[in-house]
């Protein structure tokens, strides 16, 4: 069947309709007029796959990476990286309107820096004797001996994994390094008597939940702070672009000189404590005991004096604070509960810091927080280059209802 694609979904997909129904094509870009078979026909919508292309778009470029075919992590790495930004833009512009009703106009342009190399924690399966990540809609692992999005330092640890497996039971490895690469860690679950090949070569080795190497967390600096980063705790994964995304944070501290903040989802604490020499104080909040225990520990790393962290679920203790002057908040994906959103427009700081990592639930939240507070900008910072993924940075100021 030979249908022309006409634009890309929110995941990168290229679009087509057959007979009035929507198509979702792989690998297809707008105005490629390509030959597909159809691998699957629901009421509401098809999909279709790639047999041959008869008109190939000028955006597009040659994939890079050996595992292209198979694996869905680097859904766009077939366009160009300037098209990918406008890509993402277009998309946060489209869900931020669609569904928080906000103004293309407010949208900046992408931001992004590296778009390989950038990754500084990747995540492999392990499935008979092979160590990798898993085939694009299955649960088969295929085998990777580098990832061209990880660190170099990442893809060297890698290769002996790679060799360990043949010999040890690795149902699953993380390998971390610090932004500067100059620290490892691997954490290994499964059956695994001889991690000797490990030795030499991190400074952090975590079997099966138990420290075998070194401490159980690296250090990782942002800027001028420096961050513990344990097995199980969260951290950005961009090394390079994270330092600018906090800077946009750091520089709405600096101008607004908010005596007391509140930092909801803090993690680690590591926007907390990035923005606490420029305010009186910051209560961070997060319900992870294993990110407040690493968040406490940075406090003392970087002699943070003048913040403190709950550990508890924000819609347990957000009905707490008053006298607050800045509200950032940085949630998982579902975005901010109505509980959380009521309280934010209660504390009625005059400043609220939202960074999000799904546009079409910063939409929906901004949309309820439209009566109280007005969207100055959205600045979104590609954090995932070669992935479908953003990240938004917005600034909100109360509005003056007299």
């Amino acid at each position: 069947m030979k249908v022309e694609i006409e634009k890309l979904d929110h995941f990168g997909r290229g679009i087509t309709h057959i007979n009035g129904k929507i198509c979702f094509i792989d690998k297809a870009l707008p105005g490629e007029v390509v030959k597909i078979k159809i691998i699957k026909d629901s009421k509401k919508y098809m999909v279709g796959k790639i047999v041959d292309y008869y008109k190939l778009s000028d955006d597009r470029i040659d994939e890079v990476c050996r595992y292209s075919d198979i694996c869905g992590g680097c859904s766009l790495s077939h366009l160009t990286i300037d098209e990918e930004n406008k890509f993402k833009c277009m998309k946060v512009k489209e869900l931020l309107e669609r569904f928080g009703s906000i103004s293309s106009e407010k949208v900046c342009d992408v931001i992004c820096l590296d778009e390989y190399g950038y990754r500084n924690k990747v995540t492999l399966h392990g499935q008979n004797s092979l160590l990798g990540y898993c085939e694009n809609g299955s649960n088969r692992v295929f085998n990777v001996d580098k990832c061209l999005l990880a660190d170099e330092k990442i893809n060297g640890i890698l290769e002996i994994l790679n060799k360990m497996s043949f010999n040890e039971s690795i149902d699953e490895a993380v390998v971390r390094c610090s932004n500067d690469s100059s620290e490892v860690m691997v954490s290994l679950k499964g059956d695994i008597s001889d991690y000797s090949s490990l030795r030499n070569v991190v400074d952090t080795l975590i079997i099966n939940d138990e420290v075998l190497l070194g401490d159980e967390s690296i250090v990782s600096n942002i800027g001028n702070k420096k961050f513990y980063v344990s097995d199980g705790s969260f951290f950005q994964v961009n090394k390079n672009l994270t330092k600018k995304l906090y800077d946009e944070v750091l520089d709405v501290v600096k101008c607004e000189k908010p005596k007391k903040v509140l930092d909801l989802y803090c993690g680690t604490g590591t926007i907390g404590i990035y923005v606490s020499d420029y305010t009186d104080s910051v209560i961070g909040v997060d319900y992870s005991k294993e990110g407040i225990n690493d968040a406490n520990k940075n406090k003392k790393l970087n002699n943070c004096k003048n913040i403190k962290f709950i550990c508890d679920k924000v819609e347990n203790v957000i009905d707490q604070f008053d006298d607050i002057d800045m509200v950032i908040v940085d949630p998982p994906r579902a975005g901010l509960d109505n509980k959380t959103i009521d309280n934010i427009k209660r504390i009625a700081a005059e400043t609220v810091v939202y960074v999000s990592c799904d546009p079409a639930t910063l939409g929906r939240d901004l949309k309820y927080l439209s009566d109280s507070y007005d969207v100055i900008e959205v600045k979104p910072f590609n954090m995932f280059p070669r992935t479908y993924h953003i990240e938004n940075f917005v600034l909100l100021r109360r509005k003056n209802n007299g």
